[in-house]
């Protein structure tokens, strides 16, 4: 279903879209700077700290899919709008928070908020850009907010600590939460969801979510209880059975939660499985290395999120203005698979720069390839996955990107970490400290530039060739049991005209 808003005012939607899911983006790691204040304040032990960064992952992950086809079924405004107010209210909550608890039952409700958000928000960017270069640069910008925003928490997150108190890195929240709102309100019209009459697949939605959050749950304490422990093995084991029960539940029933017949789209499926493995690389890049130019070259939280900055502008300008260029000249598969690639360079980077490093030398040249790439490959990727996909299940695909992101970095993370931990373990006896735990992220990088070149050479193989345009109809009965769905509003298409589905 397409919007019925033009020109001007569909830009301006898509701006107040795009600052609704800045705020969510920010949010997961906008705390991490504040986190030695928050613990100050509040009493928090090194142990219980944790869980104001794994509260919200924990709802955030486990609802991302169950959000998305929400929004298809009663609305993406209406969820969007939910969402958004769910996310205000908890903000204010964490905000005015004194105690453990409420700090981190208020962080829980923003996982929540936060995934109904970014479950349905870019279903209401591809159906309010159905022309394939409007929506090429609409996604430029949604890739822009979403690859940058994370490095900006980390500077305002800096900043709002330092000259305020802690307290506000929530707080700032509640005006731009009301703003959207209202702004939402008055630019988007009221629409009915687009799976008319179908029922909501109950069993289906309860058993992805508690997989999902058994899953989170298990990785991200997965270095603090053991990574062959039995809690975390157990936890993963659950997490594979209500899967599997998941699988079997969606096979059967009628009306079910995911269409499995999405996953035999070939972009979809490949798209998804790009990433998982990118959105590792990237998990990588970010948290490693601002670790290493706060342990070992000792900057300062403000001077990190600094550091960031040539990465964040060079992304602005590629995911702004260049990508959706490239796109409609190249398509999808050569952008995709050149900006994984480069960005595998910049990791290969950082796994050498030194122990006595300066910035020019050995921080720039990657945070420059790591900022072409992911400016290039960002666009392309997200339109791979929402690829070939009916606008009844427009929710459901950005859910599931949404996911594979989430879990991909989640994972990819636990496992990066516990490989520099051990590394750095093993060294620091012949080494001293710092130069191993510069050892320890040398053997991170390298692996994030593997997961980076091994995920832009599966999209260069396996995504499917051609201009981007809109969804086959072969690829929609294939993924709908054999049956086209029609255009949105329910009459044929012109002879040579897309329908509202689009070609990405």
């Amino acid at each position: 279903m397409t919007h019925s808003i033009h020109g001007k005012q569909r830009w301006l939607a898509l701006f107040v879209l795009c600052l609704g899911v800045l705020m969510i983006v920010l949010d997961t790691t906008i705390v991490n700077v504040a986190l030695p204040s928050i613990a100050a304040d509040l009493g928090f032990t090194e142990t219980s700290l944790v869980w104001v960064v794994n509260a919200y992952m924990l709802t955030f992950g486990g609802c991302l899919l169950l959000g998305g086809r929400l929004g298809d079924l009663y609305g993406h405004r209406k969820l969007f709008l939910g969402g958004i107010t769910l996310f205000t209210l908890a903000s204010l909550a964490c905000g005015m928070a004194n105690s453990q608890v409420l700090l981190v039952c208020a962080r829980a409700v923003q996982g929540l908020g936060g995934a109904v958000v970014s479950a349905v928000s870019l279903s209401l960017i591809m159906n309010l850009f159905t022309e394939p270069g409007e929506r090429a640069k609409a996604m430029g910008v949604y890739g822009f907010v979403c690859a940058g925003g994370g490095s900006i928490g980390v500077l305002l997150g800096g900043l709002l600590t330092n000259l305020l108190s802690w307290h506000w890195i929530f707080l700032v929240n509640l005006p731009i939460g009301i703003a959207v709102y209202a702004l939402c309100i008055a630019l988007l019209p009221s629409a009915r969801g687009h799976a008319h009459g179908e029922r909501l697949d109950v069993a289906g939605a309860i058993s992805v979510t508690a997989s999902l959050m058994l899953a989170v749950y298990a990785v991200v304490n997965g270095n603090e209880a053991g990574w062959t422990s039995a809690q975390t093995l157990g936890l993963l084991f659950a997490a594979l059975v209500l899967l599997a029960a998941f699988l079997v539940i969606e096979a059967r029933v009628q009306h079910p939660l995911m269409p499995l017949g999405l996953f035999r789209l070939r972009n979809v499926a490949t798209a998804n499985v790009v990433g998982v493995l990118w959105a590792a690389a990237m998990f990588a890049w970010f948290f490693i290395s601002a670790l290493y130019l706060q342990r070992v070259l000792g900057y300062r939280p403000l001077q990190v999120g600094l550091a960031f900055l040539p990465a964040n502008l060079i992304m602005g300008f590629f995911s702004l203005g260049l990508s959706a260029r490239v796109v409609m000249r190249f398509g999808l598969r050569v952008p995709l698979a050149a900006g994984l690639l480069i960005a595998a360079c910049g990791l290969a980077l950082f796994a050498r720069a030194p122990v006595g490093g300066s910035f020019l030398p050995d921080v720039m040249p990657g945070m420059i390839l790591l900022g072409v790439g992911a400016g290039i490959a960002f666009n392309p990727m997200l339109l791979a996955a929402m690829s070939d996909v009916d606008p009844s299940d427009s929710g459901l695909a950005s859910g599931i990107v949404n996911t594979s992101f989430m879990m991909g970095g989640a994972l990819g993370l636990a496992v990066l970490a516990s490989l520099a931990a051990a590394r750095s373990d093993a060294m620091q006896a012949s080494q001293g400290t710092t130069a191993a735990l510069n050892s320890g992220y040398h053997l991170a990088f390298l692996f994030g530039a593997i997961f980076a070149a091994a995920a832009g050479i599966l999209g260069g193989v396996l995504l499917r060739p051609g201009q981007p345009g809109g969804a086959g109809g072969a690829a929609q009965e294939h993924a709908h049991g054999g049956h086209t769905a029609p255009p949105a509003d329910g009459h044929s298409p012109a002879p040579g005209k897309q329908t509202a589905t689009g070609n990405y």
